[in-house]
């Protein structure tokens, strides 16, 4: 099983989109996959003296769950994005620890080196395993449409090796997951 959660709540995410491209090719090696939409779940702010909503569970279940998660975030003031933060404070060793992760990130600008090495971190502090290949996507709000070959390109060598290091066997076809994307 290969998550990949979606840390933009924009209508027209070229995060999410992202993402998806990394699923699909997760798909193509043989892999179960489920797109966690951030824009589905109440997820207020981190408190740890308030009783988490139910969307809390339903969403750390399915990263514990997983194989290999994929976090893709738009880089924002420097850094992933707030309902990326959000998401991960709620999680912890549970839902991480030795769980292969692929990074990807969007920039409106310039490479979005500085939120894939915040991401990476948490990760580690996660006792998470990060693939060393991570996807960037440059020059976001020039795409209109379909995402540019390079970039596919190099979204779905991540999604191929999530699955790879993540030691799915890709002789057993996959089933498609409840509420997953359909194939590109």
């Amino acid at each position: 099983m290969v998550v990949g959660v979606a840390g933009s709540l924009n209508d027209g995410s070229v995060t999410r989109k992202a993402t998806e491209c990394a699923l699909a090719a997760a798909r193509q090696r043989g892999a179960r996959t489920e797109l966690l939409d951030l824009r589905e779940y109440d997820l207020p702010a981190f408190d740890p003296n308030a009783t988490p909503p139910a969307d809390v569970e339903a969403l750390t279940d399915r990263i514990e769950a997983a194989d290999a998660v994929l976090l893709g975030t738009p880089m924002y003031h420097g850094s992933y994005s707030s309902p990326l933060k959000t998401a991960l404070d709620y999680c912890g060793f549970d839902e991480f620890d030795d769980t292969t992760v692929g990074l990807l990130a969007v920039s409106g600008g310039s490479f979005p080196l500085p939120a894939l090495e915040h991401l990476r971190s948490v990760c580690r502090a996660f006792e998470a395993w990060v693939l060393p290949h991570q996807a960037a996507i440059t020059d976001s709000h020039a795409i209109d449409g379909a995402l540019p070959d390079a970039d596919r390109e190099r979204l779905t060598e991540l999604g191929e090796r999530a699955v790879a290091y993540a030691g799915i066997d890709p002789s057993h076809p996959a089933e498609q997951c409840p509420g997953a994307p359909a194939d590109d």
